[in-house]
């Protein structure tokens, strides 16, 4: 890793604060080719499913790039927008994949979890009929913590596909259902350190959220009235105006998530598998 980015020695854990703030350098060092990627990927948002698979490709070439900083083999736009777009349908197979995959951990845990509560409620009731004040406030003691219960499960298991697009944006031989697994095995025993950076990280986008929202309201308020007046000319321009300005805010907000990203895969393969060491040997 270079000095710029990175830990002293490459098979050292980066603190939380490393990667957070090694990914804050990445995305400044390339603050504009970055931000007009992320703004190039919402656009295409707007064109159904093959669009949709080039926000995802150019999201995750963002993670190239970065990474490629990281290893010191840096990589043009245009190379790494080549090598992503050859695996364009791979990268909208993932998400279908992983829509799936969302689905049945939510609605799965879910339903475990609100089968153990209506068990627990049936024998607490049956228990505490006698009682019934104290038999409804531990109904609701248990409804809480296997609400919670619930949420922490469902947060865990997605986070275990954390990485699924940087694997696909990076690594040979990989497709759309390997880069799934490859996610599961480099974040095994790491969840809870990158539910941790991931919230360190939003609380540092928070500040552009508010500045989004207060926008938002102020140009809701300028043109309500005419709205109001039956002007739909002037509804279709509000609606263009948060269009454009959720847009920009999230083009703003993605190299950042990419960037943290990228340093997490490249401390997770170090650690795993001494990717560090390897091409300080081939430097050498």
């Amino acid at each position: 890793m270079s000095g710029d980015f990175g830990s002293p020695s490459p098979m050292q854990p980066l603190s939380v604060g490393n990667v957070v703030s090694a990914g804050i350098r990445l995305y400044r060092s390339h603050l504009k080719e970055y931000y007009l990627l992320a703004l190039r990927a919402y656009l295409w948002i707007l064109v159904p499913v093959y669009g949709w698979a080039k926000f995802y490709a150019l999201s995750a070439l963002i993670s190239r790039l970065a990474f490629g900083d990281l290893v010191d083999q840096p990589e043009s736009i245009a190379a790494g927008e080549r090598y992503v777009n050859s695996r364009l349908w791979q990268f909208l197979l993932t998400m279908l994949l992983m829509l799936i995959v969302s689905l049945g951990i939510v609605f799965g845990v879910g339903f475990v979890f609100v089968l153990i509560g209506v068990l627990a409620a049936v024998v607490v009731g049956g228990l505490g009929q006698q009682a019934s004040l104290a038999a409804t406030l531990l109904v609701g003691l248990i409804a809480f913590i296997l609400g919670v219960a619930a949420f922490v499960a469902v947060l865990w298991l997605l986070t275990r596909f954390y990485l699924v697009d940087v694997p696909l944006a990076i690594e040979d031989n990989i497709d759309a259902t390997s880069t799934i697994g490859r996610s599961w095995e480099l974040t095994q025993g790491y969840v809870w350190r990158i539910l941790l950076i991931g919230f360190v990280a939003f609380l540092i986008t928070i500040p552009i959220q508010i500045l989004v929202q207060i926008l938002s309201t102020i140009v809701q308020l300028i043109f309500t009235p005419l709205i109001q007046q039956g002007s739909s000319a002037m509804a279709v321009l509000v609606f263009l105006l948060i269009l454009a300005l959720s847009f920009a805010s999230g083009a703003a907000i993605v190299p950042f998530w990419q960037t943290v990203k990228a340093v997490i895969y490249y401390d997770l393969r170090s650690r795993r598998e001494g990717l560090g060491l390897k091409l300080r040997d081939r430097e050498i």
